[in-house]
Order: C-alpha cells, then structure tokens, then sequence
C-alpha cells in the first residue's frame, strides 16, 4: 500500500473520533467556540513533542521558514478555526452524519470557487457531478421535522453553517498544503509536522485572546472538560498530521477522493455510538453528496 494511501485512511479514521469528542463536548458547558479551541489547546503538547523527538531522531534541525509560509498558513489556520466552529455548531441541530456530509462539500465548493474567481475550465462531466451534489445538499437541506414550505424546510442554519463549513474548509486545504510546500526539503513528515506546530500556535494564540475578550469563562471551561479534551487534542494531532502527510505526498484531488471513506465511518458513528436515526431522505442525500465528490475529483 503506497504511503499517501494508508495516511489518508488514517486522517479520515482520526477526523471522524475527532468530530465524535468534539460533538461530546458540544452537549455539555463548552461553546462551539470553546470546543474548537479545546481541539487546537489540547494538540499543542503532543505535537510539539512529536516533532521535537522527530526532529532529534532524525538528525534535522528547524527549517527556515519565509513570509510566504506564515501567510498560508494563517490563512490555513483561520480557515480551519471558522469551518470547525461550524460544524460543531451543526452537531447540536442535526445528527452527526449529515454534520460531517455537509462538511464534505468543501470539495465541491472548491471547484465552483476556482471556476468563478480563476477562470478554471470545469467540464461537462465535472458540472454534472457538481449538479448530483446539489441534489444531495437539497435532500439533506430538508430538515426532518420542520413544518412549513419547501423554501422554510430548506433555508435555515443547520444549512448555513454545514455550507459555510465546506466554503472554510476548502481554504484551509489549500493554504496548508501551500504551506508545507513552502518548506525545503524532502521529508513529508518534516514539512507536515513543522506546519501542523506553527498553525497550531497560531491558533492557541487567536483563540485565546478572542475567548478571554468575548467569551469570559470559556478557557476555564475547557480546563474543567480536559478528562475529554485530551483525547480531542490526541485525535486531532493524529488526524491532521496525516492530512498534512497525505497532501504533500500526493495532489488534492485523490486525498479528497479516498478521504470520503469518512462518510462510511460518521454514518457508523451516529448509528451505532450516538444512536442516532438516520431518515431515508438523509441517507439518499449522503449517497448523492459522496456520489456527487467521487465524480469530481475523478474528473478533474
């Protein structure tokens, strides 16, 4: 099995416990924003640590680092930090299946987004895959249990934010693998863990300062969730390095292409952990959406 493969399969396995912990903690006193913040808090240790015996072991010493770097990779960060609040912000509307379904349309809105604003070519089949992905979105943008017509069923928060996460994930993608390619050298791993800890610590900071001014008592919170939150911060340090391994070992296009396997593992997540039902409606829109991404990133 080629390395970019087995990484990829580990992100998505990661990512999926990650989003499990983080929906665990969103049921309790932590905010959307402090359960985002927990994840990044709780990463910094063990990430450090593991680039420092990384980096010893291996006889490497820290690379040089240009503005160019930073500002992919703040640019990752803030992206990341905004898509995270959002979909764990979902998690307290809609079942965590379709959260993390309607997190995948970063995919799409990746395509769309370099088609309107850099006049890339999409073609047929590749337009045809984004309309088989609007079906999906339209089927799980019906929210079971909401009264009214198509329009009040359709347009509302849990549909925003499961958007918004997708449009904010998209950015994240691409300025960390813009990142790491910043970095001289031929090591995946070095590249990945150097940009996972200076994104990291961009993100403790930002944070922190934003939760001390807006939303006093959440830092403490998120001390007194720590039994949970350490394991949050340990998904998360597992899954993003292998995200940030995979894209610097292969492009895009087929790490978001096998990462759908991440559909499988939510849906046995909410099933079967959060004892969740799932409507057919939800089940046929999560079969369009995965179906709809697997074709793009085929194609293009």
């Amino acid at each position: 099995m080629d390395l970019w493969i087995a990484v990829t399969l580990s992100a998505a396995f990661f990512q999926t416990l990650r989003f499990m912990l983080h929906k665990v903690l969103s049921m309790g006193a932590l905010t959307s924003t402090g359960s985002t913040f927990a994840r990044f808090a709780y990463a910094l240790p063990p990430a450090l640590l593991f680039t420092g015996i990384y980096l010893w072991s291996t006889g490497q010493g820290w690379p040089q680092l240009d503005w160019a770097f930073w500002i992919y990779a703040w640019i990752g960060a803030l992206g990341q930090i905004l898509a995270t609040i959002c979909v764990v912000a979902i998690f307290r509307q809609r079942n965590f299946a379709v959260g993390i379904t309607f997190k995948k349309t970063e995919v799409i809105q990746t395509a769309i987004l370099g088609a309107v604003v850099l006049g890339e070519v999409i073609s047929p089949a590749g337009w045809a895959a984004i309309l088989i992905g609007l079906v999906g979105v339209l089927l799980l943008s019906d929210t079971p249990g909401l009264s009214g017509g198509l329009m009040r069923r359709v347009a509302n928060p849990s549909v925003a934010l499961g958007l918004a996460s997708g449009f904010f994930f998209a950015f994240s993608a691409v300025g960390y693998r813009a990142a790491s390619l910043e970095i001289a050298g031929d090591d995946p791993v070095l590249r990945a863990s150097v940009t996972y800890v200076c994104v990291v610590v961009s993100q403790v900071i930002a944070m922190s300062l934003w939760l001390r001014v807006a939303e006093p008592g959440q830092i403490a919170a998120v001390w007194n969730a720590r039994k949970v939150a350490v394991w949050l911060g340990l998904t998360s340090m597992a899954g993003s390095l292998s995200w940030f391994i995979a894209f610097t070992l292969q492009t895009a296009a087929y790490v978001q292409a096998l990462g759908q396997v991440e559909l499988l593992f939510s849906l046995m997540a909410s099933v079967l952990f959060f004892k969740e039902s799932v409507s057919r409606r939800e089940l046929g829109g999560i079969g369009f959406l995965g179906l709809s991404i697997l074709v793009l990133v085929l194609v293009l």
